[in-house]
């Protein structure tokens, strides 16, 4: 018999390796890219390309962290639903964009980095993390 828990698992596993791989081709296809993470909304990191000294939970939590701000100061400028978080800093910047409802892919770049291109680059990362990981999205109209 089939045990439902056991290819529900394998299924997550499978999906963590394709984000996975996902990431390692978006830090491959941009040398500006330094870091690259997928978690949830509430900050567990499924999968992620960071640098050593990174520690992935903590970053995941603040960037869960970050987005229910920024969320929250959207929604009270009435803005609509949040789509992106970009914080920039003296040696790069990090952009949080969200993959789906339930989703968010986090992307650190350089200081020299052109943004048009990284935010390019992470809006379809984003899409295609969303179809991974919610593959009943992927046949859904946007």
């Amino acid at each position: 018999t089939l045990n439902p828990s056991r290819s529900t698992a394998n299924a997550a596993n499978a999906a963590t390796s394709l984000v996975r791989s996902i990431l390692r081709g978006l830090n491959a296809a941009n040398p500006d890219i330094c870091a690259s993470a997928v978690m949830s909304s509430d900050g567990l990191v499924i999968a992620s390309m960071l640098q050593e000294n990174t520690d992935p939970d903590r970053f995941g939590a603040m960037s869960a962290s970050l987005l229910a701000l920024a969320e929250r100061a959207a929604q009270e400028i009435d803005r609509g639903d949040l789509t992106q978080v970009l914080v920039g800093g003296t040696r790069g910047s990090v952009l949080l964009v969200q993959a789906g409802v339930d989703h968010v892919l986090a992307i650190g770049s350089s200081e020299e980095a052109q943004l048009g291109r990284i935010l390019l680059e992470a809006r379809r990362t984003a899409i295609r993390i969303e179809q991974c990981l919610n593959p009943r999205a992927a046949g859904e109209p946007r």
